[in-house]
């Protein structure tokens, strides 16, 4: 059952977080993030199953039917491989604190792209809006014009109490 285990398959990846500030997911980032990707799955695998080869060694060594004698070298082996056993639980913490830095910085970028949209998309909307609330003021204008222009050149005298008569 012993695969060769040798010490926590290094899990380490960068906390990077692919694609650079802004640029959008492009084929060079998206090749970048599958092949951090299938690293982390690989060094997944390798340490889970390290852990459990490793788990089971000390198990069968460490039963209670045989005599209690122990060697020095069944004693250093059970030491070796709970100490490789702590090395690849070590190596699985570290994936999940890069994951999470990933994840965290990746959700932030995402975020940011996220707002500058919808900052765009107000600017636009606000854009749309003066243009709307000039042409109602021209058109206002014009219209006050014209009832000016009909109200001067009507032949009935305009008066303030004409007005209060009616």
């Amino acid at each position: 059952m012993n695969r060769g285990g040798g010490g926590g398959g290094g899990g380490g990846a960068g906390a990077g977080g692919g694609s650079g500030a802004g640029s959008g997911p492009t084929s060079a980032a998206a090749l970048a993030a599958a092949k951090k990707q299938k690293k982390w799955l690989e060094s997944v695998e390798t340490d889970i199953a390290n852990i459990v080869d490793h788990f089971s060694y000390l198990v069968n060594v460490s039963r209670v039917n045989e005599p209690p004698v122990r060697n020095s070298q069944e004693a250093f082996m059970m030491e070796m491989r709970a100490a490789r056993m702590v090395q690849a639980s070590d190596s699985l913490l570290k994936l999940v604190s890069d994951l999470k830095q990933t994840a965290l910085f990746s959700g932030f970028a995402s975020l940011n792209d996220h707002v500058e949209e919808r900052m765009a998309e107000f600017d636009k909307q606000a854009e749309k809006t003066d243009r709307m609330l000039a042409r109602i003021g021209e058109e206002a204008a014009a219209s006050l014009k014209e009832l000016e222009a009909h109200y001067y050149s009507s032949s009935v005298p305009h008066t303030h109490e004409n007005y209060l008569q009616q």
